[in-house]
């Protein structure tokens, strides 16, 4: 009932052990593997909806429904949270819990050593350069977030971090416009309209990119902790080495 979990329960599930995931699983925007979910209805997180599915196991997170875990749980179903990954070094943490609770320990353990073994090379070793995250309503994640350590690791100093932000924040424009970044890093908009992302339209925050050296966007991979998160790093590594 998580978009975290479920993706790597996707990776390390055996046949037929998977029978929901979170109705984000299958978003695009929000999902690095939405093609493989689509193979499975989705939920909405609901006590009702999951127990009628007669689950063995529900997989969320910390910040799961309350309600929903907590009566789930006194219907008898186990639930296992996992906490989210803030840090790149939690990634392995998290496969090998998801593993465990789903009794595929050996996969997990191959899945974990593959990620270890693509997270090296990637860590930038030279002067750090300036990037700064920016999405609808002036977002910014802060020190203490994934999105922090990914942009550490390729070779930026994070804006957001620089500015005293813990976590995510709001970032006003006039304070981005000032730091002048060296990179900015937004997200892809979402279909339609929203007053949130006029702001990623305003004139200085598009001259800025125009003098910035490079502007890149988020995807899915940024959203969790999973082997994919290598992409989003492997991406701004590359970003890094353009400024050179």
């Amino acid at each position: 009932m998580n978009l975290c979990t479920d993706q790597i329960a996707l990776m390390l599930a055996a046949p037929g052990q998977l029978i929901s995931v979170s109705r984000l699983a299958v978003d695009p925007l929000s999902s690095s593997m939405a093609a493989e979910a689509a193979a499975y209805p989705p939920n909405r997180g609901q006590a009702e909806q999951i127990f009628l599915m007669k689950p063995d196991l529900v997989l969320a997170s910390t910040y799961s429904s309350i309600s929903s875990v907590a009566l789930l749980r006194d219907l008898g179903v186990t639930v296992v949270q996992v906490e989210p990954v803030n840090a790149l070094s939690q990634v392995e943490a998290q496969i090998l819990t998801i593993g465990q609770a789903l009794g595929r320990e050996t996969q997990a353990e191959a899945l974990a050593a593959e990620f270890r073994e693509g997270l090296k090379g990637l860590t930038w070793q030279g002067e750090l350069a300036t990037a700064a995250m920016y999405y609808p309503n002036g977002y910014t994640s802060g020190a203490g977030s994934l999105a922090d350590d990914v942009l550490r690791t390729a070779g930026f100093h994070n804006i957001g971090a620089e500015l005293g932000l813990t976590g995510g924040g709001t970032l006003p424009l006039e304070r981005l416009v000032m730091a002048q970044p060296d990179v900015i890093v937004t997200s892809t908009p979402y279909p339609g309209g929203s007053r949130s992302e006029e702001l990623l339209n305003h004139p200085a925050l598009a001259e800025l990119r125009q003098e910035a050296g490079l502007a890149t966007t988020t995807d899915a991979d940024w959203v969790c902790g999973t082997p994919h998160i290598l992409r989003a790093l492997r991406s701004m590594r590359d970003a890094r080495e353009a400024l050179e």
